[in-house]
């Protein structure tokens, strides 16, 4: 029963864990180290693995000495000056150097090569060598390390100082693990260098005040005849430099490669102890238990591969697709904790049209570069790779051509030259129509002022078809036509009608009378009623009788619908008879219509 009991609050236990840790992988487990200052990075990227108190001043003691070879072998790069220059010792050789200082045993006047000094300086940590160097390359050993300061400073080293060339303690004198970490990076990509710090055992040829030298490299990572020992022989170590003073501690700037992971450890102020029988030194000890942890938590990772598809973006006037998908057109590795997180990784896309703030538009070929992709993590950017169209995205020409006119007609320059196109049409358009007004106008008033002049109006059809019967039936003299048209325009009305009887009784008052067959008496007429006609000949209409006159005067005013005066021989008409002069009678009768 009691299990029972136990085993709900286990369960609740257990969901309350799993509530409260976080998801995913662990972060590791931090190297157990005893040195003070401590850290390990990787060289190919400069990322920082583990680090500890990598900020703080210390004493670096030898490690000092990297900096010395440095400065020699830059200038040997530069051709300044030779590995086999032959250099000789002087009395400046043991410039502030102390009794129980590490020694190669040079003395004074004798020769050696500087690539024999730099061995001598590396391998066996020899103090008097680095004077020695410091004056052939500067002149003097003060003039050297204002050079060593100057290029700590150079590569960015702020909290770094040196004083002298080998490392003895001096207050002023300091560095830290984060600048001397740029130092030794900087040493570890010459190849001269390397080959130099590298080196278990050389044996120095005889000089002119010496017999041969064997050195053995105070490292012990690489060198089983070191001076602390054989037990720290480690197989994937790669040298660089070792340093011990009571100030500073044990010291060691390391190197190490494994699985193509390569690294660099540096430690400082470690501590020297005893194990159950056996001489501990922090300095090595902590240096391999750093490879060793990267190398058994860390590997390389493919975060990117070259078949991924990243993301996909849309394509203006496309046939056959609206949009296109980008993939990389590389992977990318990475040296990861072998549980890493993949989402902790940061994608930063960049679309070059969008950088542009322009449309991307078809065509598109495939593999074409679109943009490119960083992926980071914790600030540490892990590599770069272009974007490129998947497939190809062909042209819709339709839509090409209708983008082009709709752009075109949306240019400010276009629509400008529209609006002013349209004023001008416009413009013309109330010229026109007020040429027109004013054309309709004047000539309504020309022909106003022409019938004002003239009386002349439209002419009727119907009277001029009267007209041409008195022509042609010679009752009257002919009329020109400004006679007719005014007689019409004097008229009531603008349009007349001649009723069908009026027609009739016209037509026979216009029958012309028969003549006698006497041969008429010689009238004295006027010679007005004699008239050339068209063909140049002359002709002649009789005068009017009375009778004829009269019922031409009530036959015409029927037509016409008005009527005679009740005194047609008032005083003022006159009287036909066929003496009657032919204008006088028409006058009379064109003032009379005219007054109607």
């Amino acid at each position: 029963m009691k299990k029972l009991k136990i085993l709900p609050l286990f369960l609740l236990i257990c969901l309350l864990t799993s509530i409260f840790l976080p998801l995913g992988a662990t972060a590791l487990e931090p190297p157990e180290i005893n040195s003070n200052v401590v850290m390990v990075i990787n060289r190919d990227t400069g990322e920082v693995f583990y680090s500890k108190n990598d900020d703080w001043k210390i004493y670096p003691a030898s490690i000092t000495k990297i900096m010395t070879v440095l400065l020699a072998v830059e200038a040997v790069e530069r051709g300044e000056i030779s590995l086999y220059d032959m250099v000789t010792a002087d009395s400046t050789m043991s410039y502030d150097l102390l009794e129980d200082g590490s020694s190669a045993g040079i003395i004074v006047g004798e020769t050696m090569s500087l690539e024999n000094l730099l061995y001598c300086a590396m391998v066996s940590s020899a103090n008097e060598a680095c004077n020695i160097i410091a004056r052939h390359i500067g002149g003097s050993i003060d003039n050297f390390i204002e050079m060593m300061n100057a290029r700590a400073a150079e590569l960015g080293c702020a909290d770094t100082n040196f004083t002298n060339t080998h490392g003895l303690p001096d207050e002023n004198h300091y560095t830290t693990a984060r600048d001397f970490a740029i130092i030794s990076e900087t040493a570890a990509n010459s190849e001269t260098f390397m080959q130099i710090a590298n080196t278990s055992t050389i044996t120095i040829p005889a000089t002119n005040l010496s017999a041969p030298r064997v050195l053995n490299n105070s490292n012990a990572l690489i060198c089983s005849d070191s001076i602390y020992g054989s037990g720290y022989i480690y197989e994937h170590a790669i040298g660089i430099k070792t340093g011990f003073t009571s100030a500073a501690g044990y010291c060691l700037v390391s190197s190490a490669i494994q699985n193509d992971i390569n690294l660099l450890a540096l430690v400082f102020d470690g501590k020297s102890y005893t194990v159950d029988g056996r001489n501990v030194i922090d300095s090595f000890k902590d240096s391999i238990t750093l490879f060793d942890w990267v190398f058994d938590n860390y590997s390389y990772q493919e975060i990117l591969k070259p078949t991924d598809t990243i993301t996909s973006i849309d394509v203006a006037l496309g046939s056959n697709a609206d949009s296109v998908s980008l993939r990389s057109t590389g992977s990318i590795t990475a040296l990861l904790p072998n549980d890493y997180n993949p989402a902790d990784f940061t994608r930063t896309i960049t679309i070059y049209s969008e950088l542009d703030a322009e449309e991307l538009r078809a065509p598109i070929a495939a593999g074409e570069v679109l943009g490119e992709m960083s992926i980071s993590r914790d600030g540490v950017n892990y590599g770069t790779v272009s974007l490129v169209a998947a497939s190809s995205v062909d042209l819709s020409y339709s839509l090409y051509m209708k983008q082009m006119v709709s752009a075109t007609l949306r240019s400010p320059i276009v629509i400008a030259i529209i609006v002013i196109v349209l004023l001008l049409l416009l413009a013309y358009i109330f010229l026109v129509v007020r040429y027109r007004l004013q054309y309709t106008k004047h000539a309504k008033a020309r022909k106003l002022k022409q019938a004002q002049e003239t009386g002349v109006a439209e002419k009727s059809p119907v009277r001029r078809s009267i007209f041409e019967k008195f022509k042609k039936n010679k009752a009257l003299p002919p009329l020109d036509d400004d006679f007719e048209t005014e007689v019409y325009s004097s008229a009531p009305h603008t349009e007349l009608e001649i009723e069908p009887e009026a027609e009739s009784e016209l037509e026979i008052a216009f029958e012309p009378e028969p003549f006698e067959t006497t041969t008429p008496e010689p009238l004295d007429v006027a010679p007005d009623i004699f008239e050339e006609d068209e063909a140049d000949e002359t002709s002649f209409s009789p005068p009017l009788t009375n009778n004829a006159s009269r019922h031409l005067e009530e036959t015409l005013a029927r037509a016409f619908g008005t009527s005679l005066p009740s005194n047609p021989s008032s005083p003022d008409a006159p009287t036909p008879s066929d003496s009657t002069d032919e204008t006088l009678y028409r006058d009379y009768f064109e003032e009379f219509f005219r007054n109607k």
